[in-house]
């Protein structure tokens, strides 16, 4: 993420797209956003696939994100324990 390389901080991107992630990352994902996981989802992917997705119901919706990775949003930014969602990408200096 240019944002982070013209800082100088080392990060480690992760493909989720092309590796998904697990429900328990999944999980661990939501706790580090404190958002519950209907909160970090593409709603327009959603639709463009046809999902019928209760956002309201995190087990549903956890087990469409490990389906269907591109309706998690990106990019997500980790440190620690704490994340954030990468846009507007200055979101991601909260972080650092």
């Amino acid at each position: 993420m240019q944002i982070l390389e013209e800082k100088g901080v080392d990060f480690e991107e992760i493909h989720y797209l092309k590796n998904p992630l697990s429900l328990e990352q999944l999980k661990e994902l939501s706790k580090n956003l404190n958002l519950a996981p209907g909160e970090f989802v593409r709603k327009g992917d959603i639709k463009k696939l046809d999902l019928n997705i209760d956002l309201t119901n995190d087990k549903d919706v956890f087990q469409h994100m490990v389906k269907h990775p591109k309706i998690i949003e990106r990019p997500i930014i980790l440190n620690g324990d704490k994340a954030v969602i990468g846009r507007p990408p200055d979101r991601v200096l909260e972080l650092f």
